[in-house]
């Protein structure tokens, strides 16, 4: 198997809680937020009209994409977040409850063929904190750029 790249971020939706409760309660800073009702506005602030129909809060859980190696893997991140968020259970289930949905966003970058094992324990625990998990698989490394091809 091969080396790769990965991200993981924590994505929330929900139908109307205010996202600074979610900061406030995970001790974790977004990245990108807004709360239903709130103007659609595009990167550099123009309203885009129209409100947003539910709020929406992600933090990422990594300051830069990390190189796989024996030390670390995508599986001991997410094992290690899970670990982090058991504090935060009830308020997942609440969100969850309440119509909302949290998952973990995976983004994996490869040049070759890689697997992902999560063992039991790790979807044992997503379950019990109400998280789904997305894995956005990319074609290569973020940071190395595809060889150019000659025409």
């Amino acid at each position: 198997m091969s080396e790769y790249e990965f991200t993981v971020s924590l994505r929330i939706r929900h139908p109307t809680i205010d996202p600074a409760t979610i900061t406030a309660t995970l001790g974790i800073q977004p990245q990108h937020s807004w709360r239903a009702g709130q103007a659609r506005r595009d990167q550099s602030g123009a309203e885009l009209g129209g409100a947003h129909h539910d709020s929406y809060w992600m933090g990422g859980l990594m300051d830069e994409p990390q190189l796989s190696s024996e030390s670390v893997s995508v599986e001991g991140v997410i094992l290690k977040t899970l670990t982090n968020l058991r504090r935060a259970q009830s308020f997942l289930g609440q969100l969850n409850a309440e119509g909302g949905a949290a998952e973990l966003h995976v983004s994996l970058y490869a040049r070759d063929d890689f697997r992902v094992d999560l063992p039991s324990d790790s979807l044992t625990l997503l379950a019990r904190l109400h998280l789904a998990v997305a894995l956005h698989v990319h074609p290569h490394s973020p940071i190395e750029a595809p060889a150019s091809r000659a025409n």
